[in-house]
């Protein structure tokens, strides 16, 4: 269970997933071992970006979309879902911003596993948010 998890813990995992927008943002693509695991899978389908496997398939990913990729990641509403031994489940929700100052809101499921290294980030899905309450509105729209 979550809340049997130490503070440090705690603070290692919330400082892997800040620390990735830091290392996308200013382009320090080289650092991607110390968030992410060396058989990463990100998977980024829901926003039309496919899913990438690995260390070189993310850095090639982000190298080609170029100046199509966000200039800042934004993580923020951490919460650990679930752990056991060196394995954590993590939601979090996530605010991008593109050259253009559009904006928009994701949430990242993620898988973090615990090494010698300390705390990677083993899974990422990420789901955009498209619609308010998560489309619930939308179900009860004779209720208003």
């Amino acid at each position: 269970m979550a809340r049997d998890m130490s503070i440090e813990d705690r603070q290692a995992i919330d400082r892997t997933l800040a620390l990735q927008g830091h290392l996308f943002d200013r382009g320090e693509l080289d650092r991607l071992e110390e968030i992410f695991t060396p058989e990463i899978v990100y998977d980024l389908s829901d926003v039309g970006a496919g899913t990438f496997e690995g260390l070189k398939a993310i850095r090639s990913g982000a190298l080609r979309l170029g100046a199509g990729n966000p200039v800042a990641h934004h993580v923020t509403n951490t919460v650990i879902t679930s752990h056991q031994d060196d394995l954590a489940t993590v939601q979090s929700k996530g605010l991008i911003i593109m050259a253009d100052g559009s904006v928009s809101s994701v949430t990242h499921f993620d898988t973090l596993r615990r090494d010698d290294s300390g705390w990677r980030i083993s899974r990422r899905v990420i789901q955009a948010q498209r619609t308010p309450l998560g489309g619930l509105h939308l179900t009860h729209a004779g209720e208003r």
